[in-house]
């Protein structure tokens, strides 16, 4: 039978323009096409590559962990005692934990887990790149031992610039855990892979703290200068009365060591937790406080919230690594009771001054004083 020629083209057919040296050229650009996409996934891949390799060698420098001093009378470990609310068990951390050291085999093998899961290709969930609340960081989970130098990340410490600048993560060391276009060398933070739970405020829902007493605040302030075991602020209430009668004024004695007694920013001014902790010579620089404050009762913890009855703050320029004794001119308690006064050192910004060794005892004392008519 003869065929039409008016016999519609079969749809399976090849258009009529792609035929010949058309279809040629399609075929090379085609080709082309699809050797970019691989071209560009090797290049990708070998950038990943040399950026997890630069990340992977600072887990190799991961020094074994410092040696600490455990106290010489607490049962090692972690064990449980009763004494808990309605009889439970309590979990009690000897020496704070100091006593559970890993290996440093462990702590690499921490490294590299983390370095596979955030560096490259993985998730990235490092504290900065998280947007969400200060749950949401796990990842941003260091890897690297407090000894490892290659931990240690850039300063940032927007917080020696005064109140009110304490941007969510602007005065924050940002850990160095994102990989860079350049593929420079990535650091884990510190943390030790204990599944930190944020590191910055760039994690945080709260609105910046400004320097002043605000409360609902996410403080960027760098923690700061830490000064070695021996160097550490220590302080005792040397003296005390045992009994005072009501608004009758009496004096309390207050020794510090290894505090310079020169650095005090007014909270009123914007000067609360602004300032990083600076040491000089080693010994921390800062002021000491002394408080006394009524107690409803003395078998359970008070309510913080109501002002005391007695606050100041010592700033003198004296102080240092030799032990000295400052006295407190107290002008009396108002009511009969209980009275706690305590004293306790504080640096630039007023927090108390960090230690070297967890299991150490902070710069802080306290004494019950019987207040009668």
């Amino acid at each position: 039978m003869r065929r039409s020629k008016y016999r519609r083209p079969s749809s399976s057919r090849m258009p009529s323009w792609l035929t010949g040296r058309r279809r040629i050229l399609a075929a090379v650009a085609t080709l082309a096409v699809f050797g970019g996409i691989v071209a560009v996934t090797q290049v990708s891949s070998a950038s990943t590559t040399k950026t997890q390799k630069k990340a992977l060698s600072a887990c190799d420098n991961i020094a074994t962990p410092p040696k600490t001093k455990l106290s010489t009378k607490t049962k090692p470990g972690t064990y449980t005692t009763n004494g808990g609310p309605n009889g439970a068990k309590i979990t009690q951390h000897a020496d704070d934990g100091a006593g559970d050291v890993p290996s440093v085999d462990t702590l690499r093998q921490r490294c590299r887990d983390w370095v596979m899961t955030n560096v490259g290709g993985g998730k990235n969930n490092s504290a900065g790149n998280n947007g969400g609340g200060a749950s949401s960081a796990p990842a941003a989970d260091p890897s690297a031992s407090a000894a490892d130098p290659s931990a240690s990340a850039s300063a940032g410490n927007g917080g020696n610039n005064g109140g009110g600048n304490n941007g969510g993560g602007n005065a924050t060391t940002q850990p160095t855990a994102a990989p860079t276009d350049s593929g420079a060398a990535t650091s884990p933070p510190p943390g030790a892979g204990l599944g930190v739970l944020t590191n910055s405020c760039s994690t945080s829902t709260l609105a910046p703290h400004t320097g002043f007493q605000d409360g609902d605040r996410c403080v960027s302030t760098e923690f700061g200068e830490v000064g070695v075991a021996a160097n550490n602020p220590s302080l005792l209430i040397t003296d005390s009365p045992k009994s005072v009668q009501v608004n009758t004024p009496f004096t309390l004695k207050v020794s510090t060591r290894n505090l310079i007694r020169d650095r005090f920013l007014a909270a009123g001014a914007g000067g609360y937790y602004v300032e990083s902790s600076v040491l000089a010579n080693g010994i921390e620089r800062g002021h000491f406080h002394t408080a006394c404050r009524m107690l409803s009762n003395t078998s359970e913890a008070p309510d913080p919230s109501p002002v005391p009855a007695f606050f100041v703050a010592t700033e003198d320029k004296k102080g240092g690594a030799t032990p000295d004794v400052v006295t407190i001119q107290v002008p009396g308690l108002p009511t009969t009771g209980t009275a706690q006064c305590a004293s306790w050192a504080g640096d630039g910004s007023h927090r108390i001054p960090m230690m070297q060794r967890a299991n150490q005892l902070p710069a802080f004392d306290s004494t019950r004083i019987t207040v009668r008519n």
